[in-house]
Order: structure tokens, then C-alpha cells, then sequence
């Protein structure tokens, strides 16, 4: 496979492999680390890439898997957590504070489920996957992953109401 036709192929899901490998280790530097591992393996397998009909589930598949790797090893314990800044000029002061606020608890939120619970509600609601993609990607059945989204659903909602009504009786 030509280099061009590994950046048309690769490329368009890039930011997900981060958003994925981000989700589960936190650290920006970790993940981009990751996402450049997992970009590197498929470079060095793009000949044999022809053989899988959707690159990029495999993809994901691998992200998740280097990811959970490296959460296993050693190295895990010397994770850093950075917080991402997510900049908009145009915004005011106190619209950027209630924004970092709300994406700050819904990290810490997300962060408390299950593994299995944090995946699918990553892939679903933010990555956009279907369900029957999630289920190759994960190896699950998708009524698992209907049962394992409503429950991570219902806990984020439960989080955040309880965050918000919190001292008002």
C-alpha cells in the first residue's frame, strides 16, 4: 500500500484512535503516544490491511487493546493526569469556566463507571459508533452493550442531577 493510500485510509478516524486512547489513559501525552504506536503498527502492517473490511474498527480494537496494555503494566503507575484546555477565544470568562466545570464532571463521572460501561458509552455517544460495530470492536453481543449503555447512561444522569441539586432542598 502506497503512503497516500494509508494517509485516505487512516487519517479521517486519527482523532478517534486519540479520543479512545485519551479516555482510557487520561494523559494527553500518554495517549498521543498511544495513537502514534497504534498508527505506526498499521503503517507497518499496511500491506496486509486489504484483508480487514472496516479499518477502522480494527483500529479501535487495536487503540483499545495497546491501551489496556499499558494500563496492565508497570509503567502505569507512573501516569501523569493533565487536564486538557479547551480554548475558545470568542467565549466569556464565565462561559469557558462553566464549560471546563461540566467537561471536568463529566470526565470524573465517566471515569467511576465500569470499564466495560465507560468503553461503550465513549464509542456510542461520543465516537458515534453503531451498535453493531461496537459489539466487533469490544467482542460483546449488542443486547450487552444496549444493557451496558443504559446503565452507564443512567449513572451519569443520576451523577450529574445529584451534582446539581446539590444543597437545595
Amino acid at each position: 500500500m502506497q503512503q497516500s493510500e494509508f494517509i485516505n485510509i487512516v487519517m479521517p478516524f486519527r482523532d478517534k484512535l486519540f479520543r479512545m486512547a485519551k479516555r482510557l489513559l487520561v494523559s494527553t501525552e500518554e495517549a498521543e503516544d498511544a495513537t502514534q504506536e497504534v498508527l505506526l503498527k498499521l503503517w507497518t502492517n499496511s500491506n496486509s490491511m486489504e484483508k480487514y473490511r472496516n479499518v477502522e474498527a480494527f483500529a479501535m480494537t487495536m487503540t483499545k487493546n495497546y491501551c489496556l496494555d499499558r494500563l496492565k503494566s508497570k509503567q502505569a503507575s507512573n501516569l501523569k493526569l493533565v487536564h486538557s484546555n479547551y480554548k475558545d477565544e470568542n467565549v466569556s470568562l464565565q462561559k469557558k469556566v462553566e464549560v471546563d466545570d461540566s467537561l471536568d464532571w463529566m470526565n470524573k463521572i465517566m471515569n467511576t463507571l465500569p470499564e466495560q460501561q465507560r468503553m461503550v458509552l465513549q464509542l456510542r455517544d461520543v465516537e458515534q459508533y453503531e451498535y453493531d460495530e461496537i459489539a466487533k470492536m469490544l467482542d460483546m453481543n449488542p443486547t450487552a452493550i444496549r444493557v451496558a449503555l443504559s446503565r452507564a447512561r443512567k449513572t451519569v444522569r443520576e451523577q450529574l442531577i445529584k451534582k446539581h441539586n446539590y444543597g437545595i432542598s
